[in-house]
């Protein structure tokens, strides 16, 4: 790994800071103070406009801001919603709330006046931050109207008419640290599920510290890589990131929307070693490589990383040979324990294709099968998980109560094997088994020996209900410019391949586009849904 700086500043407390990462941070707003202390001037973000922010100016541009949203009402405990864009004005803002020891609740800006006003009154949000209007949004009167007649309205803070802004000097004290059992919930993430209604994940700092701090292990990255953030800032990703950048000193190239045609050569002229993101960022910057093989797009990669969904292995290879670099060390996480496992640079190239990583440093994984005990080596169940990134709970007592076994192991709904090696193989969802005439179906089996076909693009596999077999498997394809697939020769390839005739999809569509949520996770909920209705119409 590449260490920090060998200088060694005294911190706020008057310790010396020794070289390498910073370690042992109670709170986000000590990593912030620490790390400006240490790398005052160093890059922490530059943007599409060239703008650029310092780790220094990040702790004086966030108290500024701290200090005008203290004279709005805003101080420790306050429920602060904010619906922002992947922007240095946003990072600005969530340091801001952490200098004030506020609940911050980031709201993914794609979501509309139903997620908006449930998270607002599940919250209690006494105060939402918001852009103005961004990209066609009027994000203003989106939070009027998901508000409508509630009589506890949150003071809406337009960004872009009226920035907070004060005098520091008049602030009360930080937020005091606190133990791994007495730390304070501070930030609130909204994740979909199987109900209706969306669920509040419960974090404190300390539970997404160690979430940081298991990806810089896992990432070996060092102050002089360049990174990415081009998702949305609001998912549990961007504070994972952050929380990383901000204990080894790293740079990150922040855009606000990904667009391959213009993001792809911004990231090449500020020489990117890390691209951050998931299976749908893999699949953009490939499809932009390949209309130029043979001339990197991103000439300084050491590797593609990110989460969000299962990749198919083959796409680590193709990742490898086509663009550069070690190719892909995916991770494994989800909103409720941010880093689970993650694959490393130094990986086989089977262990990064065939799995989904080691766990991560903290993170104690068991697979267990439907009776709860242990299942053996490579034998598949249920993972469940523990350690210090664990989220504390819902904000439904009643979900708390389902998610954690009898021994305190959350049950990540997930499906998987633990290698002899001890990597994670991530085989399914727990709900995402198709249940076909008795026999269980894996869709990720079926999807990722689809994804190896030459006309393939990107593919989901799901189940649909049929009379006379209990589930059907259904199979949406997105083909690659220029070419089809029939159901033929997808019934021949997948004979071929040696998939059993009883998982092979008895449907077939082929499709422009398939529906992603923020993040460009395939919305598999959404795809049955339609199909079902399709059916019973």
């Amino acid at each position: 790994m590449t260490t920090a700086p060998t200088a060694t500043p005294a911190d706020r407390e008057g310790r010396l800071e020794a070289p390498g990462p910073i370690r042992g941070a109670a709170t986000f707003w000590e990593l912030v103070e620490r790390r400006a202390d240490r790398s005052p001037h160093a890059r922490m973000l530059v943007d599409e406009q060239d703008r650029e922010l310092t780790y220094g100016e990040l702790r004086d541009a966030a108290s500024t801001m701290a200090a005008g949203l203290a004279e709005l009402g805003v101080g420790p405990g306050s429920a602060v919603s904010w619906q922002m864009p992947s922007t240095i004005d946003t990072v600005v803002v969530m340091a801001a709330l952490c200098r004030l020891g506020a609940l911050q609740n980031p709201i993914i800006h794609l979501y509309r006046e139903r997620e908006v006003g449930f998270a607002l009154t599940q919250t209690g949000a006494t105060h939402l931050i918001v852009p103005g209007v961004w990209r066609g949004v009027d994000y203003v009167d989106l939070a009027r109207r998901a508000c409508g007649t509630s009589r506890d309205l949150p003071v809406i803070v337009d960004l872009s008419a009226d920035r907070p802004g004060g005098d520091p000097a008049v602030l009360p004290p930080p937020p005091a640290a606190a133990t791994d059992d007495d730390a304070p919930v501070r930030w609130i993430f909204y994740t979909s599920g199987t109900s209706a209604d969306p669920k509040g994940v419960c974090h404190t700092d300390r539970t997404l510290i160690a979430a940081g701090w298991g990806l810089v292990v896992a990432s070996g990255n060092g102050p002089d890589d360049v990174g990415t953030i081009a998702f949305p800032i609001a998912h549990i990703g961007g504070v994972d990131a952050l929380a990383s950048m901000l204990m080894i000193g790293s740079s990150a190239v922040m855009v606000e929307a990904f667009d391959p045609s213009t993001t792809i050569p911004l990231l090449r002229r500020h020489g990117v070693t890390r691209f951050g993101g998931g299976p749908a960022f893999y699949l953009a910057c490939l499809a932009e490589q390949r209309k130029n093989p043979g001339q990197p797009i991103l000439p300084a990669l050491r590797s593609m990383s990110g989460g969000g969904a299962p990749k198919p292995p083959q796409l680590h290879f193709e990742v490898r040979d086509e663009i550069g670099g070690r190719g892909i060390t995916h991770g494994y996480g989800m909103t409720e324990v941010p880093m689970i496992a993650s694959g490393r640079v130094d990986d086989t190239d089977e262990q990064l294709a065939y799995s989904d990583g080691a766990p991560v440093e903290g993170a104690v994984v068991r697979i267990a099968r439907p009776d709860g005990t242990d299942a053996a080596v490579m034998e598949e169940g249920e993972i469940r998980v523990k350690g210090p990134m664990v989220f504390r709970g819902y904000t439904d007592s009643a979900l708390t109560a389902e998610a954690f076994d009898a021994d305190g192991w959350f049950r990540t709904g997930d499906l998987g094997r633990l290698r002899p090696d001890g990597h994670v193989q991530l085989t399914g969802r727990l709900k995402d088994v198709i249940i076909r005439k008795g026999e269980n179906i894996s869709a990720k089996e079926v999807e990722d020996l689809l994804y190896t076909h030459p006309a393939v693009a990107d593919v989901a596999v799901f189940g649909v209900p049929d009379p006379a077999r209990g589930e059907m498997v259904c199979a949406v394809v997105e083909c690659k410019p220029g070419v089809g697939l029939t159901f033929e020769e997808m019934t021949t390839f997948l004979r071929g391949a040696g998939l059993m005739v009883q998982k092979i999809p008895e449907m077939l569509e082929v499709r422009s586009g398939l529906p992603r949520n923020a993040t460009g996770k395939i919305q598999k909920k959404d795809l049955r849904a339609e199909y079902v209705a399709r059916l019973t119409h």
